[in-house]
């Protein structure tokens, strides 16, 4: 873990965003719309507090995690696996070496030149986190993104639903009004930013890519084409096992970004049969 991490423009900002959309939500909104003392306002501060902490909990563990790097003692099986779909295979066509680094790296890992190193099964660097996503943090990250998406989606639900209960009948409200308008339409657009990115990574899980191979797979697609050949994905099993392969097998586990005792070394990955 390197809490130097945290000494970054953009991860400041991340925490300061978290905690106005706290305040704004929870002491302006819930409390001026049913208060704290009633059931409603408590549980809707407790619900939207758990998603906080959940979020905060996903966002540090995204910072603070190695996503992998290629071990120094790693060398290249130069032989195709004989074995099933279900095997850990290291097909000959997947040797590669890295220019930068000078030493072979593993399917699936790509050279980050912002962290200056190979990084496993590597989706992209993300600024707000001040980290590379990859093998070990990307679980925390698609959830960070998850509790973000739901808190959001929360917070504007809260904010319309107590635009609606306002009593706007009296006058030198002009300000309130603005802000009330600031912040509805500033929820909306995190809530829609937030959910986009959600469902990126939600079609990437669902066909077990990285946002790096989502484009190589582009392009690789439109040379087969030329030479009259068709393209899958070879690391696409099917929908549940590549969910498991990055959440986990337990569906009581698929929500805590800890729980990433399913993974293997990221050296080697199952892959279709059918792949070419």
């Amino acid at each position: 873990m390197n809490w130097q991490r945290f000494i970054s423009v953009p991860v400041f900002s991340v925490l300061i965003v978290a905690s106005v959309v706290y305040y704004i939500t929870v002491i302006v909104f819930i409390r001026d719309w049913v208060g704290f003392q009633t059931p409603t306002g408590f549980w809707n501060a407790l619900i939207f507090t758990l998603l906080l902490c959940l979020c905060l909990f996903s966002f540090f563990v995204s910072v603070l995690t190695d996503p992998g790097h290629v071990p120094a003692s790693y060398v290249p099986d130069v032989e195709d696996s004989l074995g099933s779909d279900q095997e850990l295979k290291k097909p000959a066509a997947e040797v590669r070496q890295c220019d930068n680094c000078s030493t072979y790296k593993p399917p699936r890992a790509h050279h980050c030149k912002v962290c200056r190193r190979c990084v496993l099964r590597m989706d992209h660097h993300c600024l707000w986190i001040n980290n590379c996503v990859g093998f070990w943090n990307y679980k925390a990250f698609f959830m960070l993104v998850f509790y973000a998406t739901t808190g959001s989606i929360y917070s504007t639900v809260i904010i319309i639903s107590s635009v609606f209960q306002k009593d706007w009948d009296f006058s030198g409200m002009a300000q309130l009004k603005l802000f009330y308008v600031c912040s509805g339409v500033v929820m909306v657009a995190l809530s829609l930013t937030l959910g986009t990115l959600l469902g990126w990574h939600i079609y990437l899980i669902t066909r077990n890519m990285t946002t790096i191979e989502y484009y190589e797979g582009i392009r690789a697609a439109w040379l087969a084409r030329k030479s009259g050949q068709s393209y899958q994905h070879p690391f696409n099993l099917s929908v549940y096992k590549n969910i498991t392969l990055i959440l986990g097998p337990n569906m009581l586990k698929w929500f805590c970004p800890t729980a990433v005792s399913h993974l293997k070394d990221g050296i080697g990955f199952p892959t279709s049969r059918y792949s070419s």
